[in-house]
């Protein structure tokens, strides 16, 4: 994705701003997600905000095309059935023996076209990564040797609780999860 991508977009929005569309604090939160975009699915969501599902009418400034599909910030849903399974994958993928590589590989790969899909498998890339950093630190004790097991069958539940949230759409948060990876 190019900055001439995101610029395009804040074009879009200091238009929407400028015919009084939506507020300050609405202007400047658009304006922060699209600045800080890495993927185009993140610019999605704030062209879906912008114009929905009725096409874009010609602005001011050049139009940008493709968009329109809905997306992520806060309230992020996946369109179809697959973004839902994509993002379950993400949850259960570290079942099979790849910890922290089985989401990480959903979030380089779906993640790209889908929000939905990079939100669950952040998610469950910063989990992983919690789990694994909390392991090695306990196992230098006796009793963090002790509490290993009980750590890592609650991994195992919450996995399976967030596969099963990301199936229906739901949102899931680990708890006392660091979150290293945005």
């Amino acid at each position: 994705m190019s900055n001439q991508d995101r610029e395009q977009v804040v074009e879009h929005v200091k238009a929407a701003y400028a015919e009084g569309r939506f507020d300050k604090f609405e202007f400047d939160d658009r304006l922060d997600r699209a600045m800080t975009a890495r993927v185009h699915g993140d610019l999605l969501p704030i062209m879906h905000e912008l114009y929905g599902s009725r096409p874009v009418a010609p602005a001011p400034y050049p139009p940008v095309t493709g968009w329109g599909a809905p997306g992520r910030h806060h309230q992020v849903r996946a369109d179809t059935g697959g973004e839902r399974l994509g993002a379950a994958a993400a949850h259960l993928l570290p079942l099979t023996g790849l910890l922290a590589i089985g989401p990480l590989i959903m979030m380089l790969t779906g993640g790209r076209t889908s929000p939905y899909i990079r939100k669950h498998a952040v998610e469950a890339l910063n989990f992983q990564l919690t789990l694994l950093g909390a392991t090695v630190l306990l196992s230098i004790t006796f009793v963090g040797v002790v509490l290993l097991p009980v750590l890592w069958i609650g991994g195992v539940v919450l996995s399976v609780v967030g596969g099963l949230a990301a199936l229906g759409e739901g949102d899931f948060r680990y708890p006392l999860t660091l979150r290293p990876v945005k």
